[in-house]
């Protein structure tokens, strides 16, 4: 009788998470980078946050540890975008990855950012409508179009076409505000992640009437013009 094969007996390729962590800043979707310190053919490249999965740990454990030990982030919105397993994604070996994204309002993105090299917060371009897909660019706060390590230009831009399909059926898209919001950042969070302008009257009647968001019974303070109210997710 054949002998049963062990497991061991199996390549084992390494298992990883990468994690794309996502604001709105200055009328665009950015994204969190990090600089890899490898020395090997990545080494010097942004790339989006990563680590391996350890054999006595789950992906949602792993993914939270990336999140606090790589950016500094407790608290987001979080969910699985999906798994990638190209043969040469990674020029170090092979690496099955599993990639989530975060969502998460810009200040907290800039209270972990400041002051560290390693970090970059990026502009996404995406050079597609729609939810066409295709891989998305990542420019510096100069403009310049950064080179990012192993598939991560194909992984955000699945990350776009992702928000872009969930956009109008759930409120995904107020994960990138605060508590409280207006109805203008609203529409500059729904545009920002569309890529388009939207008109007003008609955002805010769809708003409004699809029963996502309550008037809280206070308005914004600080601006120079006639205060707008603040709404919430119910």
């Amino acid at each position: 009788m054949k002998p049963t094969k062990q497991l061991s007996d199996y390549p084992q390729p390494s298992v990883a998470i990468d994690l794309a962590i996502l604001t709105v800043a200055q009328g665009g979707l950015q994204v969190l980078l990090m600089r890899r310190n490898d020395a090997e053919e990545v080494g010097g490249l942004w790339a989006l946050p990563g680590g391996f999965v350890h054999a006595d740990k789950t992906l949602d454990e792993t993914v939270l540890r990336v999140m606090k030990e790589k950016a500094g982030l407790y608290e987001a919105h979080l969910e699985q975008l999906g798994t990638y397993g190209a043969l040469e994604r990674d020029p170090r070996g092979r690496v099955i990855s599993v990639v989530y994204f975060a969502l998460t309002p810009l200040q907290k993105l800039v209270a972990v950012s400041n002051g560290r090299d390693d970090l970059l917060l990026a502009r996404i371009e995406v050079p597609w409508r729609g939810e066409e897909g295709g891989p998305a660019d990542a420019l510096s706060p100069d403009g310049e179009k950064l080179q990012l390590a192993f598939d991560h230009e194909e992984l955000l831009g699945d990350v776009v076409k992702r928000l872009r399909g969930k956009l109008d059926y759930t409120p995904i898209g107020f994960a990138l505000l605060e508590r409280h919001f207006t109805l203008r950042d609203a529409q500059e969070i729904h545009e920002a992640i569309l890529g388009r302008s939207l008109t007003k009257p008609a955002f805010r009647r769809k708003l409004l009437d699809r029963g996502l968001i309550r008037a809280t019974g206070k308005f914004e303070t600080g601006g120079a013009y006639r205060p707008a109210e603040l709404y919430e997710l119910k």
